[in-house]
């Protein structure tokens, strides 16, 4: 398994780094909607959809409404972003009261229902902070990975109050703590570099935190969908690091809330 994940580390990180900060405008927007493609694939099964041609269709669809979003250009826009606001809090609902309220979401059409507004309006984020030349991208993508590196060593050394035990027993407010302390230092550090001022700097602070804890929520929400399905993973479309999702679960949450809340300081 650790050879697994070497090798596919080895090929995807440069593939992701220079999709992400290589390419621009359209091919930009077509490179990361592959992505988003990719794990829709993987939504409709944890959805329920288990017919491939089905599975396909539905994928084909979502397609069509991202075309749809860049012919008109939406794709760049600040409404599919409070989209997301309104889904994320529902989400948020639905995970905080795991298993109790499974009759709400439970079926396959409340499940693809939630695909939609979790997967169309993260893409759409990736595009606005693209337009802005990449610095932010990389920062919400820095912000992500602190988030987890802090979570995960500061949860073995010191979680003992699970965060969400019905829906990821591993994690931990330690953890979380953890995560916001990593992301609070990357927001200082970024500050200084950008030459933000003080108002403009303690905005980021703020930014942040907040965007750290709805990344905590992207990874609870496909936790809940996994172990609603029974599956330990989105997929195996990646060797020893499992599908798409189980990759950029946690940055389909942070991504367009970070575009929405600091179009004020791009």
């Amino acid at each position: 398994m650790l050879r697994q994940r070497i090798v596919t580390a080895a090929w995807l990180a440069p593939l992701m780094l220079a999709g992400l900060f290589g390419l621009a405008g359209g091919a930009f927007a077509a490179f990361t909607g592959v992505v988003v493609l990719l794990a829709a694939w993987e939504w409709t099964n944890l959805a329920g959809v288990l017919a491939a041609s089905r599975r396909l269709a539905l994928v084909a669809v979502l397609a069509l409404l991202m075309a749809l979003l860049w012919w008109c250009g939406a794709a760049r826009s600040v409404w599919p972003l409070w989209f997301a606001v309104a889904g994320w809090a529902v989400n948020f609902y639905w995970v905080v009261h795991y298993p109790a309220k499974r009759e709400q979401w439970g079926s396959t059409t409340a499940r693809l229902a939630m695909g939609l507004w979790v997967l169309l309006p993260a893409w759409v984020g990736f595009n606005v902070l693209r337009d802005t030349g990449g610095v932010w991208l990389l920062y919400v993508l820095l912000l992500v990975w602190g988030a987890d590196i802090g979570a995960y060593f500061c949860g073995r050394a010191w979680g003992r109050r699970k965060l969400a035990p019905g829906v990821s027993p591993g994690k931990s407010w330690e953890g979380v703590a953890g995560g916001v302390a990593v992301t609070l230092l990357l927001a200082l550090l970024f500050a200084v570099w950008q030459g933000l001022g003080v108002a403009a700097g303690l905005g980021l602070v703020m930014v942040t935190a907040g965007v750290t804890l709805v990344s905590v929520l992207g990874d609870l929400l496909e936790s809940m969908l996994k172990r609603f399905r029974g599956i330990k993973d989105s997929s195996n479309l990646l060797p020893g690091h499992g599908g798409v999702l189980d990759r950029i679960d946690s940055l389909t949450a942070a991504v367009p809330l970070f575009a929405l809340l600091s179009l004020g300081m791009l």
